[in-house]
């Protein structure tokens, strides 16, 4: 499974008065990369699923802030 955070490098024109943070993430959904949902697939119980927003802990992917683990600049 790849990783549901991704980075990328805007391009900063030598002329934009108020050049973008760079790089800059983006989360991307879990179930791009699911597929076909297999059969059995792990379930959470009904609390934590509510607590979760999700029934699959597959599709689960807690939010971190991509700028505190990451130095900026660093890819």
């Amino acid at each position: 499974m790849s990783t549901s955070r991704k980075w990328y490098a805007p391009y900063i024109s030598p002329l934009d008065p108020c050049p973008p943070l760079s790089p800059i993430a983006y989360e991307t959904p879990a179930q791009l990369y699911l597929g076909f949902q297999p059969q059995g697939l792990e379930q959470f119980s009904p609390f934590d699923a509510l607590v979760h927003g999700t029934l699959w802990p597959a599709l689960f992917t807690p939010y971190t802030n991509p700028y505190q683990s990451k130095k900026r600049g660093e890819f």
